[in-house]
């Protein structure tokens, strides 16, 4: 996709949520993959946390993050599955004002090519809250990968053509 060269990049406040019951700080290798790909992409970091499969604490933790005006974005890493621990795209429904169904479609459509009908077990989903932006997708290192390298590397660049999120932030809180 094109690139308009003579745009300026505009960094976005990106929050990095972590769900699983099993993961620890130490070995969130999808979490460490997202932060290496966002700021190695000239964003910044704005927050990152670890959450259980509970959906009463992912939304709290969405919530905090949507009020919090120094943060643009959250993108969470796991809990996108269809087992019974697997609620972090119900979470997002609760917080959501907008949900974007075409992220998840383009995730599961990209991820096809690489994992075949395995992509129908993801639930990677997306939403607007409050005025930011929410995306989940799933825990692998692999999904973290293709979801940002293949949509939100180029979504959450202002200088992406046609048209990309970022310059739809201004916009987000209008009625």
């Amino acid at each position: 996709m094109p690139i308009d060269a003579d745009a300026a990049f505009r960094p976005v406040r990106i929050a990095v949520l972590t769900v699983s019951d099993t993961r620890t700080h130490a070995d969130d290798r999808s979490g460490d993959t997202l932060v290496d790909r966002l700021t190695a992409a000239g964003h910044e970091l704005a927050d990152r946390a670890m959450v259980p499969d509970d959906p009463d604490l992912i939304v709290g933790k969405l919530h905090a993050w949507i009020d919090d005006p120094r943060i643009d974005c959250v993108i969470t890493t796991g809990g996108t599955g269809v087992t019974g621990r697997d609620v972090t795209p119900e979470a997002l429904e609760r917080v959501a004002d907008k949900m974007i169904p075409g992220f998840g479609e383009l995730f599961r459509w990209l991820s096809y090519a690489k994992i075949g009908t395995s992509t129908i077990q993801s639930r990677a989903t997306a939403c607007v809250a409050r005025g930011t932006y929410i995306f989940a997708l799933p825990g692998s290192t692999g999904a973290v990968k293709d979801g940002w390298d293949d949509i939100l590397s180029t979504q959450l660049d202002i200088r992406h053509r046609p048209c990309n999120f970022v310059e739809l932030m201004p916009r987000l809180h209008e009625r």
